[in-house]
């Protein structure tokens, strides 16, 4: 690749993702019943996820969610099958499907009030 430094090492990319939570147990519930993630307890108050590709952890801390942060995209074939999952599930939309080049998708929020978004190709 043109003008990479070789002498960095390879590229850095995304390994792990971890959300504050409320409620281990609530979060489980929920991302379990939406997605069908499965869990791992390390302890009362963290949980790692998988979701078959990735993994990433539920970090219960006293004050709870933590507002902002980076936006978690998730891919899905079907955008209006795992809509209604989200919201079976408890979880809200918080900015319905829209365009963009390359696909749809939309944003929704789970129940400790973090913003995640679901997108499909065209």
């Amino acid at each position: 690749m043109a003008g990479r430094d070789e002498a960095a090492g390879p590229p850095v990319r995304i390994d792990y993702v971890e959300l504050a939570v409320a409620d281990t147990g609530r979060s489980k519930a929920f991302y379990g019943r939406a997605f069908g993630w499965t869990f791992t307890d390390f302890g009362p108050g963290y949980t790692e996820f998988a979701d078959g590709r990735m993994k990433g952890g539920f970090n219960a801390l006293e004050s709870g969610p933590i507002p902002g942060g980076p936006l978690v995209v998730l891919y899905s074939k079907d955008l209006e099958a795992v809509q209604r999952r989200i919201e079976e599930a408890g979880g809200r939309i918080v900015k319905p499907a829209y365009p963009f080049p390359g696909g749809r998708r939309f944003h929704f929020a789970d129940p400790d009030g973090h913003e995640l978004a679901v997108w499909t190709e065209d």
